[in-house]
């Protein structure tokens, strides 16, 4: 939850290292982070091994908390789910007293989101504005954006995502936060959003926890900067084979 906030084990801070790896020559653009302890130790655990971006700045935002659980908070999973049963609900869906809801914690999810889109949006402004800017569309996205993913994950390199041409990323964002608040994102981008999922995930795997420092890689596109209207490809979901 929130009120606990305790340091990475020793354990995590090995899988921190071990996604720092495995993330190691992607070139990130932005890194955000929640701002609870064991998040921003993993945050600069990942970019600590990162080829291009030790120094890059990372921004802590309260919006990325893991969901709050009130009564909940700091004891062990099985009495949250006691909890649960005695209210006669199923427990990722229950809310112990003084705790989020699940849309409220959606409603976190759909801000950052929101913000995050104009972000790109400004940077493909920006990068328009100047005189000297070469198009955006290249062949050099291999050059610059290196993901892991080709022996990893059976979908397609975001480069032939698309109509097959490789494109510059405008941003490649980097994301720490927590389990309970990244399904309910997930679940937002595809209830909300309608986010492309890979042909082979199933609903128990799309509806799971992710593992400590499993990673998930989305393509955002916002045609003409359309806010209203993100087309989202899930590429891999909760990517557990670094650890």
């Amino acid at each position: 939850g929130q009120g606990v906030d305790e340091p990475l084990s020793a354990t995590g801070f090995r899988q921190a290292d071990a996604a720092g790896l495995f993330l190691s020559n992607v070139k990130f653009t932005h890194v955000f982070s929640s701002d609870l302890l064991r998040a921003k130790q993993t945050a600069a655990a990942i970019l600590g091994k990162n080829r291009f971006c030790k120094d890059l700045e990372i921004k802590y935002d309260a919006r990325l908390r893991e969901r709050k659980y009130g009564v909940a908070e700091g004891r062990p999973l099985a009495d949250l789910k006691a909890m649960a049963k005695d209210a006669g609900e199923q427990c990722p869906s229950f809310t112990p007293s003084g705790g989020e809801t699940l849309d409220e914690v959606r409603e976190r999810a759909r801000d950052f989101f929101e913000f995050l889109c104009q972000l790109a949006v400004e940077l493909e402004q920006k990068e328009q504005g100047k005189p000297s800017a070469p198009g955006r569309s290249s062949g050099t996205s291999g050059e610059q954006f290196v993901f892991p993913w080709t022996n990893h994950c059976s979908e397609a390199e975001p480069s032939s995502a698309g109509n097959g041409s490789s494109t510059v990323l405008d941003a490649n964002i980097l994301v720490v936060s927590h389990g309970a608040y990244m399904r309910n994102w997930i679940g937002y981008m595809v209830s909300d959003l309608n986010c492309t999922l890979p042909a082979n995930l199933t609903k128990s795997q799309l509806s799971s926890v992710s593992p400590n420092t499993g990673v998930s890689h989305f393509i955002i596109k916002l045609e003409n900067g359309n806010l209203l209207k993100p087309n989202i490809t899930c590429v891999c979901l909760n990517q557990d084979s670094h650890l």
